[in-house]
């Protein structure tokens, strides 16, 4: 069997699913964490990361599909308003449900459930494409065209590791969802 044929078969013991829609992730995931499990949501580098303004609020710099949300707080973030955790605390503080982590912030921290918006930096069209025009990272953007695709690649890597017991992938590009959605055994795997 190739590497293109192999199919994932889901084993009861990891929820993996797949949403058409970013919002019904994200409820998704905040259920987990209401339901007292450690969650969080991370994204593909696919949007600026604003500076708090000068209230210490974040910007809702993740936009797609009528959903919005800050990043975690910069680490050289200054004063923050109450309720958002300095950028070392993103990961444990509750109230980091209510932002969204980076490769960068994500990295080194393991969550019961993961929610992953997969953005259009990379896409599967007859073949794996990165796109450095929607990447916002501004060190992967450095590297040499034929480093682009595989740092993307290890960026979602990364990010799609971070669930224990679960994670949950928003695809925006619908052709790259597709695509996971084929390598899967069953539908019952997937929400649609």
């Amino acid at each position: 069997i190739t590497k293109e044929e192999r199919v994932w078969q889901p084993d009861g013991q990891f929820d993996f699913r797949i949403f058409d829609a970013v919002q019904e992730m994200a409820e998704a995931i905040r259920a987990k964490a209401k339901s007292g499990y450690s969650a969080r949501l991370v994204a593909g580098f696919c949007w600026p990361w604003s500076n708090p303004d000068s209230s210490g609020q974040l910007a809702d710099d993740v936009k797609l599909d009528g959903f919005s949300m800050p990043w975690n707080a910069k680490p050289d973030a200054g004063r923050l308003a109450a309720g958002i955790p300095k950028s070392n605390f993103w990961a444990s503080d509750p109230n980091g449900i209510n932002q969204i982590g980076c490769v960068y912030t994500a990295q080194g921290f393991e969550f019961d459930y993961v929610g992953v918006i997969f953005g259009r930096d990379l896409v599967y069209d007859a073949g794996w494409r990165g796109n450095r025009k929607i990447s916002q990272d501004s060190v992967v953007k450095k590297a040499p065209e034929e480093e682009f695709v595989n740092l993307v690649k290890q960026t979602y890597r990364v990010l799609l590791t971070r669930g224990m017991k679960g994670c949950y992938v928003y695809f925006e590009d619908a052709a790259t969802r597709e695509l996971f959605r084929s390598r899967m055994k069953t539908e019952k795997a997937s929400a649609r």
